[in-house]
């Protein structure tokens, strides 16, 4: 008798062990279904935390920072510094949803909601701030030119003040304003589209004389054609790339420049760096100092 009640008592407690083992383990599948971090109550860390998933706009055809690769999925320096960040949300990098943002439709893809944040070659200005918010910069470029490779004609953007040649840009960039500057003719020399790659398409096939834009993006084009174009001179300009988010969510911003500031100490930063767009042979040099404001 009292065997069989032995048995039953330890029947019992085994079944209550494995009872109270499948409750840790569900447990353990609640805390951990957003990680290990902890953020802000009502904070967009937290709400994305939560979420586990975040909504990045990034350009789809920027050898280098933003193209859309064999995969389907962008690649490139903006991709790797964006990646981080969702890695500090705790998100993973497979519940992060690309969103091509072309130069134009930024602004916009940020004040409707359609992104969280964008990494996109974006560069901080002042008349953007009054739309969105920047954390940053995180890297610092230069506007330049390129020009077929048999083209000994252009030498930088005074070439444009007589008239006579033709130059593309981005609708909506900050390059196609600042080559207005020295264009003899804006109507009837400066062609827009809507992304680089029509304007280098253009170049190749003799629409235009030239393509304006930041010299890594450049960079990346000639490291992908190196007998069919070249760099015309020198940078012309300072372009500051920083993350947008929606205006005044001082929270996340600040967030994401603690981010950065680490990711510039850490090796991450670089890293991001060798293995995209450091690979066309341009410099990332020291870190951009964070605007915090």
């Amino acid at each position: 008798m009292r065997t069989k009640r032995a048995a039953v008592l330890a029947a019992v407690a085994a079944l209550a062990l494995g009872l109270t083992a499948c409750g840790d383990d569900a447990d353990e599948g609640t805390d951990n279904a957003g990680g290990d971090k902890s953020f802000a109550a009502g904070s967009t860390m937290e709400r994305l935390n939560e979420a586990q998933a975040i909504t990045i706009g990034t350009k789809f055809d920027q050898p280098g920072f933003g193209l859309k690769g064999l995969s389907g999925q962008p690649e490139g320096f903006d991709v790797e510094i964006a990646k981080i960040i969702a890695s500090e949300l705790g998100v993973p990098e497979d519940k992060i949803e690309w969103v091509e943002t072309p130069s134009k439709t930024r602004e916009d893809k940020i004040t409707e909601g359609s992104v969280d944040m964008i990494v996109a070659t974006y560069t901080i200005k002042d008349e953007r701030k009054e739309r969105v918010s920047f954390a940053g910069p995180y890297y610092e470029a230069g506007q330049n030119i390129m020009v077929k490779k048999d083209d000994d004609s252009i030498t930088g953007p005074e070439s444009f003040q007589d008239g006579t040649k033709k130059i593309c840009s981005v609708t909506g960039s900050t390059p196609i304003e600042e080559i207005k500057k020295y264009v003899k003719d804006v109507p009837s020399q400066l062609v827009p589209f809507d992304t680089y790659d029509k304007c280098r398409d253009a170049l190749q096939s003799g629409q235009v004389d030239a393509v304006t834009t930041d010299n890594v993006i450049l960079l990346g084009y000639i490291a992908d054609d190196e007998d069919a174009f070249k760099l015309a001179g020198q940078n012309f300009t300072k372009e500051p790339y920083g993350i947008g988010v929606k205006k005044d969510d001082a929270e996340f911003r600040d967030f994401i420049n603690d981010i950065l500031e680490k990711a510039f100490t850490d090796g991450s930063w670089q890293k991001a760096w060798d293995e995209t767009a450091g690979t066309f042979g341009a410099e990332l040099g020291t870190p951009p100092a964070i605007v915090r404001y």
